[in-house]
């Protein structure tokens, strides 16, 4: 039977999904057949997986660091808030409907615990260690009976349980000792170490600290993990989006400033991620007219509800200050629910995302978007070929994935820059509009590819009056650097030896 280690924390974005990341990693450096695990995840950045399933991102980035694959089994239960105190929820990568917060806490989440325990006995017998990371706190006493992510899923396996605090917020140590203590006999007997993460500062005027925490709770301090900065992985939520930088006032003059509108459902923001990596570029969100500036280009990014995003956008006159933008000359790109905003009409006949059965686009394409029951989750493999600020742009093997539940039609004939291949041939995708500013795709991560964001980026450098320059970010490569120091400051924060004996002591 495969062992197991459980990360925990005494609330949300304390850093669970970091730590489990960078174990992850370190046991994979060790040569241990690793894979993460997390039983439920509430997120908007998603993923598809190879055979066109949908889970979480943060598992997703837990399974590079382990050398593998990312699939369902590491993330059987998806919810994704579609607004309105509802989710849509996701088993086993497959959409199985809309819920209310207390239909699936109240009735709904016992019966997809049955999906958990299949998904930990399939990887229990194909892997020797589990790293399995819990969601908000275990002691929330009001969930705590229906709860499928914490600990439940301990007692399910007995596995070791390391509690983590975030002390960059305060009162890491109350929070640590009052979540020990609403927990039952049980379960603290689960919990076999603290961690303190997110330290700033001399962790040696922490000692008296520790040492109270220990005598106070009978539990080993296994290390401090100090703040990280800029880490270079994708973060699991849009919590983290919190901690970006909005507006275009501190770009350097040597740097392109690129802007995300940041609409409230905003999904898969880690589509800009290579691009906010780039030395020449200063990425930044924008949330109300005043923080879009000057940019040398505005992205669209996906949303779970389009509709209501597109009128997010229109009431708060950030259409307008887009408008003003492209019509002096900025391009603007966007992706999925980005891109069906740039057309003339969403059309929601079954009410998927609103009670609206229509709503006019941004009209800057040519099309129309037709949402229906069934949603395209796949990876794709696309080429790229279009005229972008007065030069082609082109590129083969561009990797990505789809996600979306539109269909979109064009209404005259249009420029279509990307070509994704299938078993059939190729099938045209995305548009551009007649004046070349205004691009759109249905494809997430698209500028993931190092060559084909170069390429962009250098034709914006020569609408600027710069000169082009070579390849400076190699997006995967720098990722796998970054597991790795990632990997290191976790060795170097926490007693291994001891975390390996608890590990090796479980069962």
């Amino acid at each position: 039977m495969a062992k197991s280690i459980m990360l925990m924390g005494t609330s949300s974005h304390v850093g669970k999904s970091i730590l489990t990341t960078a174990l992850c990693r370190i046991f994979c450096q060790e040569g241990r057949h690793v894979v993460p695990f997390k039983a439920q995840n509430m997120a908007l950045n998603s993923y598809v997986t190879l055979d066109g399933r949908e889970m979480g991102r943060a598992q997703v980035a837990q399974a590079e660091a382990a050398g593998l694959a990312p699939m369902v089994d590491m993330n059987p239960v998806l919810l994704k808030p579609t607004g309105n105190a509802q989710s849509q929820v996701i088993i086993m990568g497959e959409p199985v409907g809309n819920m209310s917060a207390r239909e699936y806490h109240k009735g709904y989440s016992l019966k997809a615990w049955g999906a958990v325990e299949e998904a930990l006995d399939r990887l229990c017998a194909e892997y020797d260690l589990l790293v399995i990371e819990g969601a908000g706190s275990p002691a929330e006493i009001n969930l705590k009976a229906n709860d499928i992510v914490n600990m439940r899923v301990a007692k399910h396996l007995r596995a070791p349980v390391l509690l983590i605090a975030d002390i960059d917020r305060g009162g890491a140590l109350a929070s640590l000792v009052g979540t020990l203590e609403l927990l039952d006999e049980e379960e603290r007997a689960l919990v076999k170490g603290l961690v303190i993460n997110k330290f700033r500062g001399d962790v040696s005027l922490l000692t008296p600290a520790l040492d109270f925490l220990e005598e106070k709770t009978g539990k080993p301090v296994l290390g401090v993990v100090p703040h990280i900065e800029q880490i270079g992985i994708d973060e699991e939520d849009s919590v983290s989006l919190d901690e970006k930088h909005y507006g275009d006032t501190s770009a350097r003059s040597d740097q392109l400033k690129i802007g995300v509108v940041r609409t409230p459902k905003l999904s898969n923001f880690t589509d800009f991620d290579a691009l906010a990596n780039e030395p020449d570029v200063s990425l930044y969100y924008v949330t109300n007219p005043d923080e879009l500036g000057l940019p040398d280009l505005i992205l669209l990014p996906g949303s779970k509800n389009t509709t209501e995003d597109l009128l997010y956008i229109r009431e708060i006159g950030l259409e307008r200050a887009i408008r003003a933008r492209v019509t002096a000359g900025t391009p603007l790109f966007g992706i999925c629910g980005g891109y069906q905003m740039l057309g003339r009409v969403v059309r929601d006949p079954l009410h998927t995302e609103s009670v609206r059965d229509e709503t006019a686009g941004f009209g800057y394409l040519p099309c129309e978007t037709t949402f229906a029951a069934q949603k395209r989750l796949r990876q794709v493999s696309a080429s790229a070929d279009f005229s972008f600020l007065g030069a082609r742009i082109s590129g083969k093997n561009l990797l990505g994935y789809e996600i979306h539940m539109g269909q979109t039609v064009f209404l005259e004939k249009t420029c279509r820059p990307f070509h994704i291949v299938q078993e059939d041939g190729l099938a045209a995708d995305g548009a551009v509009s007649a004046d070349g500013l205004t691009i759109g795709t249905y494809i997430h991560g698209i500028f993931d590819d190092d060559d084909f964001r170069r390429s962009l980026l250098n034709r914006l450098r020569v609408q600027r009056g710069w000169a082009e320059i070579p390849m400076q970010h190699r997006y995967r490569e720098e990722k796998e650097r970054a597991y790795d120091r990632l990997a290191e400051m976790v060795r170097t924060s926490l007693d291994m030896e001891k975390l390996r004996q608890i590990v090796e002591e479980c069962r």
